[in-house]
């Protein structure tokens, strides 16, 4: 049976939030231990007077850290809208490596360009669940590609694999230029890039096979 909220999308929901609420009381500590630092800080950060460093965890614990209550919401309700559908097609443990998967990928690629940057305006941490969720819409966009979906803005209707390109197209031009400076528009196309290799893993499309199929 189709379910509203299935397990994995929920658990993460609940994860997102407490880390939040504990962001909000431990501040800086909790951010220098769990969010994606660049690798060899040689300087201060900017953003808080401790000096924290890149550890292997941060690849995925980042993805729970959210700058605002804006940023937290939007997020989960992309992974909820998301989210939900591709689980309940694929099954709880495809979902699962799959969003992970993603989120892995996205920390790499924001980890590459983060510390080929480290020292122009300061260094900063990258936070929130958008690799993972750019993720989930690219899936979506792939399996689904032409349900509709009605955007807020600009007021328009499009199908979903038209939203998926024309997104992925201006997340690369803002990376590339440096528009809306903050945002980790090259993790946004990590968490793309690693949701499309597995994908295609899955499908057979990549030299290597997969052994067995996980998705249900």
């Amino acid at each position: 049976p189709y379910s509203v909220v299935p397990p994995v999308v929920q658990a993460l929901l609940v994860v997102n939030g407490i880390l939040f609420l504990l962001e909000l009381y431990i501040g800086d500590q909790l951010v220098n231990k769990l969010a994606l630092w660049p690798v060899g800080l040689s300087a201060t950060p900017l953003f808080t007077v401790a000096r924290p460093k890149f550890e292997p965890w941060q690849l995925v614990t980042y993805s729970f850290l959210h700058g605002c209550v804006a940023h937290l919401l939007l997020n989960m309700y992309a992974m909820w809208l998301f989210g939900s559908r591709m689980e309940n097609v694929w099954g709880s443990k495809a979902f699962a490596l799959y969003y992970f998967v993603c989120v892995i990928g996205a920390g790499l690629v924001q980890l590459f360009v983060a510390t080929q940057t480290t020292g122009e305006g300061g260094i900063f941490p990258t936070i929130g669940a958008s690799g993972g969720v750019f993720g989930l819409l690219l899936a979506f966009g792939l399996t689904f590609p032409n349900e509709r979906l009605a955007l807020i803005f600009p007021p328009v209707v499009l199908r979903a694999k038209w939203f998926v390109l024309i997104y992925g197209a201006i997340e690369l031009w803002a990376g590339v230029t440096g528009t809306e400076a903050g945002v980790a528009h090259f993790a946004h196309l990590g968490g793309m890039l690693g949701g499309f290799m597995l994908i295609q893993y899955w499908r057979g499309k990549l030299p290597w096979k997969p052994r067995r199929r996980l998705m249900r």
